[in-house]
């Protein structure tokens, strides 16, 4: 029987964080994972010989001296990754398509300049809406972590609203708009998103928005050699069926109904719903909490169309497009039966040696429920009704996105598309959620969860407890390892790389 310091189960960016952290440390890490490949929303996929990236399509704060650059830098990944920045002058475009197009540019003077040049008369609104997110991403900066501290505040913007900021901050109505305009990355509900979660990732972007050239796979696959590398070990096709608790405490985890690992520790890397419901003999977190958790409520999850391309075809975009059929970008969600979309998020990947795009990712929110009559098939034998429903919905896709892009069409070789079934059947998403838990600012105190439980060797970590995406993501293992080796030890051991 293994036995380890940390058991991790989850291999997304949040478990693989975790075990890079903890194995440079010098802890025993075995992280769990139940698919086949390693990576959660990391993952790549092969199709005709393309590679197709699951879910993270850029980062933020990656630029030398930022906070991405710094963890990456500790982790011992830097040398192993390719990343390249996006276009400084407009990283995010918005477009309404009213033929006019409305930039987020890369660098706090530049962003303000170039939506000035568009609304002159709200400059100074801009001004204080950069300042705004500046106070709130300052708080997780390099600087901060190398004075012993992972995270220093910020926690007063999760109860404020990230509509009725923007709203009374700025007179103009288009301008509002432009502004959220990427408001897919973070939520999609102006009575629920909070100011905090919205600052966070804005203000990422802005201080250096890249994207991973080649594919997201080699990412995920660079932090498993850093984890073997410190003497940890990476499983795959493991299914965690239980944790067992005794006397208030775990001490094993079992595997695919035939395995034990004996565990000092367990951080859960998965949704915190699945990672109650995998206790055996809890008689320590309290059934009021199991409620809690189970009652809090998941983001939406995504449809998206993956376009391979012909050789040499379309040129390669190095910007992401938000194209909108509405002004108002806090439109919910499309209706599905009539395919009416409110909004794609439009991305390209390349191999970094081309200046033509191998592939286009289209996505746009789906709610749960537009599919969950399906929920119960399995993957290869969907009903014929559900693949007339994505095909149906893939077409309207590439429909809705060739008025801004003439020509595309005949650029198109193949054709996948996925649903929120995908991630729930392949990263084992709850409902389908790209973002997990949402974060209400009227109850954040409710919304976000604690690493720490009342099993005092059970850990969470993830986009479920704070902020989701790249940084979000990262910053959360952050705190999560620091409660097994120390707070001020970990921030500046990583501040100080």
């Amino acid at each position: 029987m293994d036995k380890f310091d940390v058991v991790i189960i989850g291999g997304g960016l949040g478990g693989l964080s975790c075990g890079a952290i903890l194995s440079k440390e010098g802890l025993s890490v075995c992280i769990l994972e139940q698919q086949k490949h390693i990576g959660g929303c990391l993952q790549s996929f092969k199709r005709k010989g393309y590679s197709l990236d699951t879910g993270m399509h850029y980062v933020g704060s990656l630029s030398e001296g930022d906070t991405m650059y710094q963890y990456f830098k500790y982790f011992g990944i830097l040398d192993k990754i390719r990343y390249q920045k996006l276009d400084t002058d407009g990283f995010d475009v918005i477009n309404f398509g009213k033929g006019k197009e409305y930039s987020h540019a890369i660098g706090y003077d530049r962003f303000i300049d170039t939506l000035s040049q568009s609304f002159p008369e709200e400059r100074e609104a801009i001004s204080e809406y950069v300042s705004i997110l500046q106070r709130i991403g300052k708080n997780i900066k390099p600087d901060i972590l190398k004075k012993g501290h992972i995270s220093s505040g910020g926690e007063e913007y999760m109860g404020i609203s990230a509509y009725q900021t923007i709203d009374k901050l700025f007179k103009s109505d288009l301008l509002k708009n432009v502004i959220a305009g990427n408001i897919p990355l973070y939520g999609y509900d102006k009575n629920k998103s909070s100011l905090y979660e919205h600052g966070m990732i804005h203000n990422s972007n802005i201080e250096g928005a890249y994207r991973f050239v080649g594919n997201t796979q080699h990412v995920a696959d660079a932090f498993c050699d850093v984890i073997k590398a410190n003497g940890g070990q990476v499983i795959c096709d493991a299914e965690v069926i239980g944790i067992d608790v005794e006397g208030g405490k775990i001490n094993s985890v079992e595997i695919n109904n035939e395995t034990i690992i004996e565990t000092k520790n367990v951080i859960s890397a998965i949704h915190p719903v699945l990672t109650m419901s995998l206790l055996r003999n809890n008689t320590v977190i309290k059934k009021a909490f199991m409620t809690r958790v189970n009652s809090l409520e998941n983001s939406f999850g995504l449809f998206t169309t993956y376009l391979l391309l012909k050789p040499n075809t379309f040129k390669y975009i190095n910007r992401n497009y938000y194209l909108y059929n509405s002004p108002d970008v806090w439109n919910k969600f499309a209706d599905y039966k009539s395919c009416n979309i409110p909004v794609i998020l439009f991305s390209c990947q390349n191999n970094g040696d081309s200046e033509y795009a191998s592939v286009i990712t289209l996505m746009t929110p789906m709610d749960f429920s537009s599919i969950s009559k399906w929920e119960d098939s399995k993957v290869g034998q969907r009903p014929a009704e559900y693949i007339e429903f994505k095909e149906r919905y893939t077409n309207a896709m590439i429909e809705f996105v060739s008025k801004y892009f003439h020509g595309l069409k005949s650029c198109i070789q193949y054709i996948y598309s996925t649903t929120p079934l995908s991630y729930k059947d392949y990263n084992s998403m709850p409902q389908g959620s790209a973002y997990g838990i949402i974060k209400d600012f009227n109850n954040p105190m409710i919304t976000h969860l604690s690493p720490r439980t009342k099993i005092n060797n059970l850990y969470l970590t993830g986009q479920n407890l704070n902020v989701h995406g790249c940084l979000g993501t990262t910053v959360s293992a952050a705190v999560t390892c620091s409660e097994i080796i120390g707070k001020e030890y970990l921030a500046k051991k990583i501040g100080n790389e």
